[in-house]
């Protein structure tokens, strides 16, 4: 039988990034169904009382400068800490939840994720936003004309509100089944999951 993971994820964060390059090369090994879940990181915090790591300026320090460059490293994907960074994304993420089910769902969260954290694009500017989706072959108009649609709207905030529900409390977190797995250094034990019969 197929696994499916759950995959809750935010464009802001470079762990989700590097949780989405490590799952593709997963349901690649093992044939799983990656279940995309798009949320509002910002909007898990506050319902939460988290905060991003590098609110603490040493662990911000270690995460961007050696943790997350292994990490790239050990999965074989390039990483660039986007000079932007911290990125407004409440605008890509109602486009994640536009593009659920459509044909160009991958190739928007691909060009999105690699524009931020390989291609240090300002993703914030919707200028910037609509270069970047052109060039990667999609209709950027539309794509951004539907992150303004209420029912979009309304969709990311359930989404981000089922997520605290389910428990999660920050980006990336991933289920397989009922088991829960928070950060992108936790893909061994998803790995091991997909293997279990």
């Amino acid at each position: 039988m197929t696994k499916t993971v759950d995959f809750y994820f935010d464009f802001g964060s470079p762990t989700a990034y590097l949780a989405h390059k490590r799952l593709q090369q997963l349901q690649s090994e093992y044939s799983c169904t990656l279940d995309y879940k798009p949320i509002l990181l910002g909007g898990l915090f506050k319902a939460t009382g988290n905060m991003s790591p590098v609110m603490v300026a040493a662990k911000g320090k270690y995460m961007m400068g050696q943790d997350l460059p292994r990490f790239a490293a050990l999965y074989q994907v390039p990483l660039n800490i986007n000079p932007h960074f911290p990125i407004n994304t409440l605008n890509l993420m109602r486009g994640a939840v536009a593009a659920l089910g459509q044909d160009h769902f991958n190739a928007y969260v691909e060009a999105v994720f690699d524009a931020v954290w390989v291609n240090g694009e300002n993703m914030g500017e919707l200028d910037v936003v609509a270069r970047v989706l052109t060039a990667a072959g999609l209709d950027a108009q539309s794509i951004i004309a539907s992150t303004q649609d209420p029912d979009v709207k309304a969709a990311l905030i359930s989404n981000t509100e089922a997520a605290v529900a389910k428990g999660c409390f920050g980006a990336p977190t991933m289920f397989v089944g009922s088991d829960m797995f928070f950060g992108q250094d936790r893909m061994q034990f998803i790995e091991m999951a997909l293997q279990s019969k």
